[in-house]
């Protein structure tokens, strides 16, 4: 297997990586991007971004293919298909980054592998993820506008989005599997002073068990599960906020990690607890989870990432 040298290398090639990419390569360290599938990430799901400061509305693919374009232009090597296996410290300060194609030692390492939004697993999800399936509120709900949606979940996002969703939507149902919230009691009572204004209805003990619709979504299947009764709920859209996996299996025991797998860091450098190891995005504990937070924290990391080398030259 290969080995080659960097200055930086960056894990995950989403919009974390890349603009950690933009800023690496641009300050001349030699930067490589591993990405085990596609440039963008979570963001080639999303149909119009109009949230991200300075953009009046950009196509989530166009979105990537910018960031992907404004990297490689200062020379940031994009490895695509490439998976990451593990890291090591070395005895001489640097970091060996084991991938599925070669091995890279570098000074530094930004891990920015991103989260994958937890699904539901039922028929139809796949079909009309991107299409009438959405997992943000603040970026789809807008295109909902006088429609019909379906929430589904009983944490803080769930709660906020629906609510944010109400603001847009002519009906907002929220699904929730139990009785009772877990969200944060000042914002349960904002959604119950909506549900009594009849802005927000709730569907208590339930359960999304399929997606229906031929060309766009039409209706979900809610299954109730203390009774075991099933009704075809129509709907214009799906909103699903069950939750976010970062995408971290392959950092166990390298890094440390808190219970749900996001990487512990300090927030004041974005540090992790390998030296020379930086994280952006939103694989990292208290990440916002947003598009432009993403890229604010690869910005930051490659900027806190100079001080260290700085600090380590007469090292290397």
């Amino acid at each position: 297997m290969d080995t080659i040298q960097k200055d930086l290398v960056i894990v995950g090639g989403g919009p974390a990586g890349l603009a950690a990419a933009l800023y690496g390569a641009r300050n001349r360290y030699d930067t490589v991007v591993i990405e085990k599938f596609a440039p963008g990430g979570q963001i080639n799901l999303t149909h119009l971004i109009e949230n991200y400061p300075g953009i009046d509305a950009i196509g989530g693919a166009d979105m990537s293919m910018a960031l992907y374009q404004q990297a490689q232009k200062f020379n940031a090597e994009i490895a695509m298909g490439v998976e990451t296996k593990g890291l090591k410290k070395l005895d001489n300060g640097k970091i060996e980054v084991t991938t599925s194609g070669k091995t890279y030692i570098a000074k530094v390492v930004i891990l920015a592998p991103g989260s994958s939004y937890r699904k539901l697993g039922v028929p139809g999800e796949e079909k009309f993820t991107g299409t009438g399936v959405c997992y943000c509120g603040p970026c789809d709900g807008p295109f909902f506008k006088d429609k019909e949606v379906i929430a589904v979940g009983g944490g803080n996002v769930a709660v906020e989005d629906a609510i944010f969703l109400s603001k847009y939507c002519k009906k907002v149902t929220l699904v929730h599997r139990r009785d009772q919230f877990r969200a944060e009691p000042i914002l349960v009572e904002e959604l119950l002073e909506k549900s009594k204004e009849g802005i927000i209805h709730i569907k208590y003990d339930s359960v999304v068990t399929g997606i229906n619709g031929d060309s766009k979504v039409e209706s979900a299947t809610i299954k109730n599960v203390k009774t075991d009764q099933e009704e075809d709920y129509p709907c214009d859209g799906v909103f699903v906020f069950v939750g976010t996996l970062p995408n971290t299996d392959f950092l166990k025991g390298i890094v440390d990690l808190d219970d749900s797998g996001f990487i512990k860091c300090d927030p004041a450098d974005l540090s992790t607890s390998m030296p020379g190891v930086f994280v952006a995005g939103d694989c990292r504990v208290g990440a916002a989870m947003q598009l432009a937070t993403a890229i604010g924290d690869g910005v930051g990391a490659t900027i806190y990432m100079k001080q260290y080398l700085q600090q380590n030259a007469a090292q290397w």
